[in-house]
């Protein structure tokens, strides 16, 4: 009997359709049907003997909630009969109704050992457990995953044992995942957890990698690329790794009629087996990265969202070094403009932050001039050191692209037609706050805010904590602006300052737009005196 081996997952929605991803253990034909009557079928499809589907349903209608259910070959598969949970429902807001957007970063799925959680509360189990409490209660209309949502480099110990069954961990990549197979058991690893597995059924989700998707400090440099290429591993992660987040992460990024012009998802569909059409992509991806687009656009109402790969977009010569290849960051300024009345709201999403603490700032640009050859080839080679050493990587380490989209903010935040907000959303720092910038040159109309919320479930060592805190401080401004002289760094695009922060700990943030306004809430996951879960607000405040 056909059954579930991952999901359902609620992916796309809009006021009328709405996608559902599942894994099954067989093929079969997965169908979704609603309460209401919406309803929506498709035959599985193989890659690397896992089956999946994407289901799309349509008929649904604007300003409703309905619950649904998932059939596998014509047998009730979701919700399990002995579920704790409300059932999953599918949820189309309209304008009218506001749009709240939850965000965050850096999970680490391992479960607990002996009970007792040696990072803290999940925060996504601990807003699964609120929302399953009160389900008519507030919840987010959107969930965005803004990377490392799995460890290929930082396996749990209960994955690391799967892994030593299948091959010796004496020989590269030893205890990190090393192919498709063993990615596929990150996400059960990640996805299988009950409370989360909820959540993600019954709340809309958008999704980018970041660096541990595939490794730390995937792409961080030329030179870093060339040592990873000279292993006899690194193709085959690099290619699982890609392979994977495409049926499990990106595929439900898109939207129906985005899906239904895709070739690659024809291609893999149409075949018995898809693993080799979707690795010769993979291939592709790598060979020539600039032929392939992980960013994309979802419009929610007069809430416009460009998610924005700053991991695989990058060009590493370091004499043209930049976030983006020129294909990409044309398309982000197409995105950004394109209609510019239509939208309020402007959310762009990005793993890495665009405004740092001024010290790491500094340094980052700073060693990008050093890694450039600005003090000789003797600087160069310390930097390439210290740039892995210290994972100077974001994009201050890119000056032109930190400038760049400078530049391209004030441009869209400026004049008639201007956002009422424009909001760079971020994790990977392990730590939240909100910085705000401004321009010698220019005051954009639009309220502008750097919101960094990191992680969602991860270790915050007290190093971390001291050096971020001493980061954004008076000394530590003083001291980044002595290390920039030395690299002969042009000044920034922008001034900014830290207007809330840093939190530590595990957590989320909230925006909540309705019109032209904007309101921001992070909350964090605690234990309480009675050993429950609870989100617990640690700052709330308007935007605009």
């Amino acid at each position: 009997m056909a059954g579930l081996r991952l999901g359902p997952l609620l992916r796309y929605t809009d006021g009328s359709c709405a996608t559902v991803w599942v894994e099954t253990n067989r093929p079969c034909t997965a169908e979704v049907r609603c309460a209401d009557g919406a309803r929506g079928t498709t035959r599985t499809f193989q890659v690397a003997g896992h089956h999946y589907a994407l289901v799309a349903v349509s008929g649904l209608t604007p300003g409703t909630s309905t619950e649904y259910e998932v059939l596998l070959d014509g047998t009730r598969a979701w919700p399990p009969p002995d579920s704790p949970f409300p059932p999953s429902v599918i949820s189309t807001p309209t304008e009218e109704d506001g749009l709240r957007v939850a965000f965050g970063s850096c999970r680490w799925a391992a479960p607990p050992a002996g009970g007792k959680d040696p990072v803290g509360p999940d925060a996504l189990d601990t807003l699964s457990a609120r929302i399953a409490a009160a389900p008519g209660g507030e919840r987010p209309d959107v969930l965005l995953l803004l990377g490392d949502q799995v460890y290929a480099d930082e396996v749990s110990d209960a994955t690391r044992q799967w892994i030593s069954g299948r091959r010796d961990l004496n020989e590269l990549p030893g205890e990190q995942v090393a192919d498709y197979e063993e990615y596929t058991h990150l996400y059960y690893e990640s996805w299988r957890d009950p409370e989360v597995r909820w959540l993600l059924s019954t709340v809309p989700s958008c999704m980018i990698f970041d660096d541990h998707d595939v490794i730390d400090d995937w792409n961080t440099s030329a030179a870093w690329l060339a040592d990873m290429r000279a292993t006899d591993w690194w193709r085959e992660r690099l290619m699982s790794g890609l392979m994977s987040y495409w049926v499990y992460q990106q595929l439900g990024n898109l939207s129906p009629d985005e899906l239904a012009a895709d070739p690659l998802y024809a291609a893999v569909r149409e075949t018995p087996d898809g693993t080799d059409a979707l690795r010769d992509f993979a291939a592709r991806a790598d060979a020539e990265p600039a032929s392939v687009r992980w960013s994309y656009r979802r419009d929610f109402g007069r809430t416009r969202l460009l998610m924005v790969d700053s991991r695989a977009a990058r060009v590493l010569e370091e004499d043209r070094r930049t976030m983006l290849d020129p294909g990409e960051a044309a398309w982000l300024r197409e995105q950004v403009l394109d209609e510019r009345e239509s939208y309020d709201h402007l959310l762009i999403g990005t793993s890495l932050p665009w405004l740092l603490p001024h010290l790491v700032h500094d340094v980052e640009a700073w060693n990008a001039a050093m890694c450039g050859g600005e003090r000789g080839a003797r600087w160069a080679r310390r930097g390439e050191r210290i740039r892995r050493g210290a994972d100077l990587e974001h994009w201050s380490a890119f000056p032109s692209s930190f400038d760049a989209l400078a530049d391209l903010i004030a441009e869209a935040g400026t004049g008639p037609g201007a956002p009422a907000t424009i909001s760079v959303l971020s994790g990977d720092v392990h730590h939240a706050y909100v910085a705000e910038p401004s321009w010698a040159d220019r005051a954009p109309d639009s309220r502008v805010a750097q919101l960094t919320c990191s992680p969602v479930h991860n270790s915050v060592p007290p190093s971390i904590r001291l050096g971020f805190r001493f980061g954004w401080s008076a000394p530590a401004r003083a001291l980044g602006r002595r290390i920039a002289r030395h690299g002969r760094c042009a000044p920034a695009a922008v001034s900014w300052r830290k207007t809330g922060g840093p939190w530590f700990g595990n957590q989320l943030m909230t925006l909540t737009l309705r019109g032209r306004s904007a309101r921001l809430r992070l909350e964090q996951a605690r234990t309480d005196r009675g050993g429950g879960i609870t989100l617990r607000t640690a700052m709330e405040r308007d935007l605009a």
